[in-house]
């Protein structure tokens, strides 16, 4: 399962690249067709672009709408599962702390280790 991670994880980033870049164009290019009057700008324009004046809003919006939506809440929960896998707090090492923070801890574990002595002797 793992050697089909990568190419897992590459193909969908290639997959939701090609969805974004098809939204985006298709979006351009109804922007450029439509001008003040919807009707003249479905009668003068071909294709795709046409078929999508021509549909009825509920239509459109569960056809383009919806889709680029879920595109977009889909790399938002991505994005937020990668920082948090990344950005895990590692363990301090010892070789990190001040001379002060080594002191401080020299101590906690001191107190630690005798107060744990007291509760053996108490059982006892």
């Amino acid at each position: 399962m793992k050697k089909y991670k990568k190419p897992l994880l590459i193909a969908l980033v290639v997959l939701d690249v090609a969805i974004i870049v098809f939204f985006l164009v298709l979006s351009i290019m109804i922007l450029t067709a439509v001008t003040k009057y919807k009707a003249q700008a479905a009668n003068n324009t071909e294709g795709l672009v046409k078929a999508i004046l021509q549909m009825k809003p509920v239509a459109s919006f569960f056809a383009f709408v919806l889709p680029m939506f879920l595109v977009l809440v889909g790399n938002i929960v991505g994005l937020m599962l990668y920082v948090r896998k990344t950005t895990k707090k590692e363990p301090a090492k010892i070789e990190d702390l001040t001379e002060e923070q080594k002191e401080e801890l020299r101590q906690e574990l001191l107190r630690d280790l005798q107060a744990q002595s007291n509760k053996e002797e108490k059982q006892e």
